[in-house]
């Protein structure tokens, strides 16, 4: 029995889908439903990039969950309103501090691993699009093509993407001409 390897292309949450609290040009995630919003005209790419074979993944650091700022159950309700609008194939969230030291939260791959465990999915053959410098890191440490989405903020740039975008569609339109 031959076991099929897919490849994928993991997002971060906020910042490349979902609409962040921008402040001072510093991002925040939104801590209130009312204040979850999906980019406009994400879920026709997310469905093309499927259609062409792509695992797409979630991969996303919550630590407001271990600071206290949002509870579990309503990151859950916010993940579950993705997966169900934006046809997700899953969602790895780590929900620690900063400070936790943990191996799930980014720039470290823990979550790339297990991920790649679960759905069956060839690293070296995706892709990573985040708009931090950690997603960046985290993308090429677990040997994925990495796009930086930059939304301008007041933080360090990661220097070694192999694409920066404006947006998701931006990032999506190149693995598209890049790949086909």
């Amino acid at each position: 029995m031959v076991r099929k390897i897919y490849r994928a292309i993991f997002l971060d949450r906020d910042g490349v889908i979902v609409k962040p609290k921008v402040k001072n040009r510093k991002s925040y995630a939104p801590i209130a439903f009312k204040d979850f919003k999906i980019y406009k005209n994400i879920k026709k790419k997310i469905l093309l990039l499927k259609k062409l074979g792509f695992k797409i993944i979630v991969i996303t650091n919550q630590p407001d969950v271990e600071n206290k700022k949002i509870s579990v159950k309503l990151i859950n309700k916010m993940h579950s309103y993705l997966s169900k609008n934006l046809f997700l194939d899953g969602i790895y969230t780590c929900v620690h501090s900063q400070d936790s030291n943990c191996e799930c939260r980014k720039p470290k791959i823990g979550l790339f691993l297990k991920a790649a465990n679960s759905k069956k999915i060839l690293l070296k053959k995706s892709y990573m699009i985040g708009d931090r410098k950690s997603d960046i890191d985290a993308g090429i440490r677990a040997g994925c093509s990495s796009i930086f989405v930059d939304r301008n903020y007041l933080e360090t740039k990661p220097k070694n993407q192999i694409f920066t975008a404006k947006n998701f569609n931006m990032a999506a339109n190149f693995i598209i001409k890049n790949e086909y």
